[in-house]
Parts: structure tokens; sequence; C-alpha cells
């Protein structure tokens, strides 16, 4: 078939298993030209060297795709769907802003604004090449299902946290044995799903009891599944565990035995060298949010240094923008920014490092290694066509560099989730996406009008109007 032949219908309907047959194929040791992936059942049934997968399979039509390239889906490996009305609401703004902006516009949130909210966010993650997201938990006064209802419904691939703290006021006079149970309930209720998979969170070590720790990080590691949880995210956060327990985040979960492979660190970006080896000897993984760090931390994680030592990682939005290749672009400017300048590494990781980040490393990090962001045989079928004839790529001499440091997700022309194809040229293929866009603005004005968010500073347009 022809380029032009390439049309949603063709992906979408095409009888039977796909054979997919793109320029390149990008494999976890880097791109494959003259490559196929067999799509069946929701995973690659086979990926090789086009030839002999066409022999191999003579019932197939070769769906060809010249100039494409077969890319795992990207992995968000920490992300808020629930805030996406408020998103904008973070420019400018210091850091540990959740107390004054997440926790009220969360509160504000109904039934059908979780739902909308969540389902924004999906779509835009899609949009963005994120075929999974982790989401960190809402704080919403609703059912969780909602926004897995809304993660299915878009068809994204969502690792899904309750958040299950009980000590928010600091007095220890929560509920443990209630939020225990919740817990449990919620990894039993999502287990054996296809595209939602169930974990448990804490919004920082310091809102939950030592029981509660040790035992969350115990239930998810028998059921499989992670712990996410913001840890040494701000200067106040570790400053608040040294007060209270005397440690620092990393080195009190340590002490309770709760830091272990079940734990993603969102964040981490405040590490001592003898975190960074606790990290590393213990297996637990880290969600390393660059853009997070540029628009509200006050620092960035040694994001190298973790790769150097072994610590699992992957790279997360913090719901700042749904855009993969931006995100990975981040990563590397971030570390080149923070570290490499001072050290005179040119390289910072390479390209390459950002790419496996963004899809394996991500994948393994939210606890799916053994399911998705990879093309192999056998894992699940999450993949992008991206176009590379975009003069962005055209002309392309270094794909991995090119494609952290110059390619857009406009050249992402179909986002395919379980073997399903979910978006084509940036918009679902069976649900109404404008529809969607339309409806979250009058939900997203309604709920910023109702809920008590206290800004430190002024919306730009009103900075600039009054400035000096």
């Amino acid at each position: 078939m022809s380029d032009c032949d390439l049309t949603p219908d063709r992906l979408r309907d095409h009888a039977g298993p796909l054979l997919l047959v793109p320029d390149a194929v990008l494999a976890p040791d880097g791109p494959w030209e003259g490559h196929a992936a067999v799509v069946a059942g929701g995973v690659f049934r086979a990926v090789g060297p086009a030839g002999k997968l066409e022999r191999e399979h003579p019932h197939l039509t070769p769906l060809r795709l010249p100039g494409h390239l077969l890319l795992p889906g990207f992995v968000d490996a920490h992300h808020h769907l629930t805030q996406s009305f408020g998103a904008a609401l973070a420019f400018g703004e210091p850091s540990e802003i959740f107390r004054r902006v997440w926790v009220p516009l969360e509160g504000a949130l109904d039934e059908e604004a979780v739902y909308v909210a969540a389902k924004l966010a999906a779509l835009e993650s899609l949009r963005g090449g994120f075929t999974t997201v982790a989401e960190a938990g809402t704080r919403a006064p609703v059912d969780v299902e909602l926004v897995a209802a809304a993660t299915r419904d878009a068809g994204i691939r969502c690792v899904l946290g309750l958040i299950c703290n009980d000590d928010n006021d600091g007095d220890g006079t929560g509920d443990t044995g209630a939020m225990l149970a919740e817990a449990e309930k919620h990894l039993a209720r999502y287990a054996g799903e296809e595209l939602v998979h169930p974990s448990l969170a804490v919004s920082v070590p310091e809102a939950a009891t030592d029981r509660l720790l040790t035992r969350t990080a115990r239930m998810a590691a028998e059921a499989g599944a992670i712990v996410q949880m913001h840890v040494n995210e701000h200067l106040a956060a570790v400053e608040r565990s040294l007060v209270r327990h005397g440690l620092r985040p990393l080195e009190y979960l340590h002490r309770l035995g709760a830091l272990g492979p079940q734990l993603l660190a969102a964040h981490a970006t405040l590490l001592t060298p003898r975190e960074v080896g606790l990290l590393a000897s213990t297996g637990a993984a880290v969600s390393y949010n660059p853009v997070a760090s540029a628009w509200k931390g006050n620092a960035v994680a040694p994001a190298t240094t973790l790769a150097e030592r072994g610590v699992r990682f992957g790279l997360g939005t913090d719901g700042t923008r749904g855009d993969a290749f931006r995100l990975a672009d981040a990563a590397e400017f971030a570390q080149r920014i923070a570290y490499g300048l001072a050290t005179g590494d040119s390289s910072c990781g390479g390209g390459w490092t950002w790419l496996d980040r963004g899809s394996r490393g991500g994948a393994d990090a939210v606890g799916l290694g053994a399911r998705t962001g990879r093309i192999a045989e056998g894992a699940a079928a999450d993949f992008l066509l991206v176009d590379a004839t975009a003069p962005e790529t055209a002309l392309s001499a270094d794909l991995p560099w090119e494609l952290v440091r110059r390619a857009n997700r406009d050249q992402i022309r179909a986002v395919f989730t379980a073997g399903r194809l979910r978006l084509w040229q940036g918009w679902p293929v069976d649900w109404d996406g404008p529809a969607l866009v339309a409806r979250a603005a009058e939900l997203a004005r309604e709920v910023r009008l109702r809920a008590p968010v206290v800004r430190a500073h002024p919306v730009s347009a009103d900075a600039w109007a009054v400035r000096p």
C-alpha cells in the first residue's frame, strides 16, 4: 500500500491480525530498519525482519508504512489526572502549592467534573504519545472508579492510585484499620483488568503512620502492585521529615522496611549520596519529573547519576503537559543545565537514555515492565506510528537523538493501546474528542469559581498590567 492508503479505517477495521511494515522499529537496543510486527489479541505476536514475517504469515496482508516509525508508547510515570482543570494555575507559582491550589481544586470537583477532568487529561496524554499513565491518586471526594472509567473510555492504560493517608493532621488519630481495608479492596477491585492496574498511594511519608507505611508496602508487594509516594520533592518536605523523625524521608522509609521494589518515589529531587545508595540497594524506583522541577520545584533529580548507579526510574509529567517528546527533551535538557555544564558532560545520558526511560524504564518503574513499554514478542501492543518524513526528522543521522531533541507530537499519526487504534492524527476514532474538550472548558470555569484556590502571584496578564 502507498502512504496515502494509510487511513484509520485500514488500521481499525483490517480483518484479522495486523502485519505492520514500517521503515523502522524502535526496539530496546535501538532502531531496526526493515523490520515488521504482527499484532493480534492486544499483543505483539511476532517482531522481526519484514521478509521473514511475511513468509511466516502468508495469510496476512502486509500494511506497508513507508516514511513511518513504529515506536513503543511512552509511559507517564507520575500524573494527577483530576488536576487538569487547574493546569495553568501552577504557572509562576512557588513550590508546595498543593495546599493552596490542588487540595482546594480537587475538593471542588463533583462526579461529572472528576470524570471529565480525568478523561481530558487522558486525551492530552494520548495526543502526546503516552499509552500508559500512573495516576497518583485523587483527593476529590468521589469513588476512584470514575477515574478508572474515564481512562478506560479514553483508551489509555492507567496505574490507578488510591490515596491511603491516615495521618494528614500529624496527630496519629486517623483510622488506620479502615484505610488498610480500603486499600485491600482497591487492589482486589481492579485485579486482572486489561487497562486499569491498581496501586496504592501515600501523598508524602509524613501523611501516614508507621503502621500504614509498613503495611501498604507489604500489601503492594504481595499483590505485584506499587506504592506511589511524593518523596524529597521540596526542601520543606525534607525538613518536615527531619523535624518529625530525625531522618530524611528515604531514610525514614528504609528504617520502616517500606523502601523496596514496590515503591515509586515521585520527584526525588533532593538526594544525598547515601539516599542514592539506598535506592540502588533496595530496588526502589523513581519518577524523574523534569518539567515539574522547572515549573514549580527547587531542584532537579540527579537522573544521570541514578542511571549510572542502576536505580530504576521513568519519566513523569506531574500533570504539567501531556507531551512525551517534549518530556524526553526536558529530561536531557534539565540534566545538561543542572549537572552537565558544571562537569563538561555534553551528552548527559545520550538520546537513547531518555527514550528508554520514557518507555521501557517507565513501564518497569510503574510495575508494568513485564507487560508494556517495548516492541517485543509477547508485550502489549501499546505503540505509536510516527511520521519520519517531517522536516525535523527526515534527514536524521542519529534517530534516538533526533526523536529526543527535534521530534514533535504532530508527527504522531496513530496511537494504539492493547492492539486497538485509539487516536488518529491527534483525535479519538471512536468517541467525540472535541465535545469532551468543550464540556471540560465549561466545567473548568465553574470549578475554578467555587474552589478556594489561593495563588501567590496574579495571572500573567494582570501582572503585566501593573508592572513598574
